[in-house]
């Protein structure tokens, strides 16, 4: 038997051979990548194009809004150190007025004078770039623009409204320079009820 089989291995010709082997043909065309077709790739390179347009027109927006808040907002800082200046006008003025050697005398109204001018050149020079103080006086207390420090009683007024500047507050176009240091008002506690138990109960002395 064995030498039946190598012989009809012996008598295959090539052609025979070939069909015995495995095509590479006969294996899974998903296993081939599909070639695109022209239209494809085209609407594939659109595609790219018009993201790395839409991602250039992101970039160009990014760098204008930067400029703009860099040409806006450049001397933000510059401003807020600023204001030290007219902190220490305000101190001096204060530290002059409460000298007992110098109340009313011309020479502390001379220099009072130089301060008050000075403080207005100040002002005016931070309004022309758009630096303005906070108006608070009077005003309910607002967290966006001032900070209470203090409470002060006061029954004539709403709880929450400012009625003492401690420091003033600035603010740079829309944006917050630093917050005005205020005294709020709370109700004083009511004292009365106290009193007449005090009358109806006079142990609780």
């Amino acid at each position: 038997m064995e030498k039946e089989e190598n012989l009809n291995t012996e008598n295959n010709t090539p052609e025979d051979n070939k069909i015995n082997e495995v095509s590479p043909d006969s294996k899974n065309e998903n296993d081939v990548p599909k070639e695109k077709t022209p239209d494809e790739k085209i609407l594939e390179l659109e595609d790219k194009i018009t993201r790395t347009f839409a991602e250039m027109e992101n970039q160009r927006r990014r760098f204008e809004k930067e400029k703009d808040e860099a040409y806006e907002y450049g001397g933000f800082n510059f401003a807020r150190e600023a204001l030290n200046l007219i902190d220490n006008l305000e101190r001096s003025k204060q530290t002059l007025e409460n000298d007992d050697a110098l109340k009313n005398s011309n020479a502390l109204k001379k220099i009072l004078e130089h301060l008050n001018v000075i403080n207005k050149d100040l002002i005016s020079i931070f309004s022309k770039n758009n630096i303005k103080k906070i108006e608070c006086l009077g005003k309910k207390l607002d967290p966006n623009f001032h900070q209470a420090m203090i409470e002060i009683e006061d029954n004539t007024k709403e709880p929450g409204i400012i009625i003492q500047e401690i420091q003033k507050g600035f603010t740079m176009k829309d944006r917050l320079l630093r917050p005005s240091l205020v005294g709020v008002s709370k109700k004083a506690p009511d004292n009365s009820k106290n009193d007449e138990e005090i009358k109806e109960n006079p142990e609780k002395k």
